[in-house]
């Protein structure tokens, strides 16, 4: 199997290292506060999950269906335990994993090139469910989408694994009510890069006072603050002009916090039909000109296209798991996944080099062949023989994996980009007319 599908191997050894039973079980036992332990352990269920997020089995049902016997209790333990767990449990496994899983990175030299030197850049942005099915009883008599909750992420771009998760149940809670618990996790020579949603003057001033650095766009209304400098042009970027002007925030406690306000004049609206971007910064110009803070700010995008592979590649968002706790720790375990198949790239960039990774590996492939071979694979490989995994240290992993990445044949994972978008033609509305037979239409 690793001569012939080494990606599948490398993913499931990654997979038997960074959840350990063990270890696993551990971590619910230290954080969990009102579940507890019978015969169903924590790792049972991250493992049924795990396959059913990977798309290698449909459902949670089926999952179980093919491990009953392993599994030692019912099914509707299985589902009770789901709907029990609580999101604390759900966001320290995403830690513990994404800790697990860096020092096997560095040990491959798998990681990407630093944005910044001397800072650890981290992007931050929220990803909200979308709505379950109303299976649950008190939904049934409700027309309106259910909201299972939402979620701040925090991506490490370097090692582009998510460390961090700030799980919410409440699906219409304010992203900025999750503030609090972000800053406690901000550190000294932190650089934080989000979008507007997160520029609020306690944001700002708590990420400063925590010798912490932000680039985050402008919001129109929620930051006291004015001008203090001219605005002077810096040159151009791809996409635009940039200037840069200096201004002075306050806060309500009268401190003030001085910040470049670098402006990038679009040559072509965004989506939302911005012609310019107003970006925050308290980095010093020294480490970072106007330009390079524009750029960073540009490249916040890797954020958004993890969430389309956790949508595309994953199945992150399962809609038949209604309750909040369930299905934010789903989320999680996607996001754990995601890590996951993040270090089987970073064994490929060590190998082949992170421009020919980033430009021609395909993580829809990548996946696909994942998905295609596992059940045959844990068919002919017992799952005790994976047990061998579970103890390597980082160096032995990451010797491991470098040595089959050099077996991946890359072109069978090739990407095909398509080319730019034609616009929508304009379409008879089907009012009158409700179907039409197609080889009549193509023989016109």
């Amino acid at each position: 199997f690793s001569q012939d599908a080494p990606l599948s191997v490398m993913a499931q050894g990654i997979m038997e290292n960074a959840l350990n039973p063990q270890i696993l079980d551990q971590l619910f036992e230290d954080v969990a506060e009102k579940q507890f332990t019978h015969k169903l352990l924590f790792s049972t269920i991250v493992d049924l999950m795990s396959v059913v997020v990977c798309r290698i089995r449909p459902s949670i049902h089926a999952a179980f269906q093919a491990r009953a016997e392993t599994v030692g209790a019912t099914i509707d333990a299985v589902y009770d335990k789901l709907d029990g767990t609580e999101t604390a449990v759900s966001a320290a496994l995403v830690r513990a994993v994404a800790a697990r899983l860096t020092p096997v990175i560095d040990a491959m030299g798998g990681g990407r090139a630093d944005w910044l030197p001397g800072y650890r850049v981290r992007i931050l942005d929220g990803n909200h469910l979308p709505g379950s099915e109303h299976r649950i009883k008190e939904l049934r008599t409700i027309r309106a989408g259910a909201l299972p909750g939402h979620a701040l992420v925090v991506l490490d771009p370097r090692l582009m694994l998510a460390t961090d998760v700030v799980p919410c149940e409440d699906g219409h809670a304010q992203e900025r009510s999750l503030l609090d618990r972000i800053l406690a996790i901000v550190a000294a020579k932190d650089l934080w890069i989000a979008d507007r949603n997160f520029c609020t003057t306690e944001f700002l001033f708590g990420i400063a006072r925590r010798d912490g650095f932000f680039v985050i766009r402008q919001h129109a209304s929620t930051l006291h603050w004015e001008f203090v400098g001219k605005r002077r042009a810096c040159g151009r970027i791809d996409t635009g002009q940039v200037y840069e002007q200096t201004i002075r925030a306050t806060n309500d406690a009268g401190e003030i916090l001085i910040l470049r306000r670098v402006t990038a004049l679009l040559d072509h609206p965004t989506r939302d039909g911005d012609t310019e971007l107003h970006l925050l910064t308290n980095v010093p110009a020294k480490d970072a000109r106007a330009k390079v803070i524009a750029e960073l700010y540009r490249r916040r995008w890797m954020i958004e296209t993890a969430f389309q592979e956790l949508e595309a590649t994953l199945h992150s968002e399962i809609n038949t798991l209604g309750y909040p706790k369930a299905a934010l720790f789903a989320f999680c375990v996607a996001l754990v996944s995601y890590n996951v198949l993040s270090t089987l790239k970073a064994a490929l960039r060590s190998v082949h080099g992170e421009t020919v990774v980033a430009e021609e590996v395909s993580g829809y492939y990548v996946a696909d062949e994942i998905q295609m071979t596992h059940r045959g694979m844990m068919i002919a490989i017992p799952e005790d023989e994976w047990a061998v995994f579970h103890d390597l240290t980082p160096v032995e992993l990451a010797d491991v994996l470098v040595r089959w990445a050099r077996s991946v044949p890359l072109p069978k994972l090739r990407k095909h980009p398509r080319g730019p978008k034609k616009p929508k033609p304009k379409k008879q509305s089907g009012a009158k007319i409700k179907h039409v037979a197609t080889a009549k239409i193509l023989k016109a």
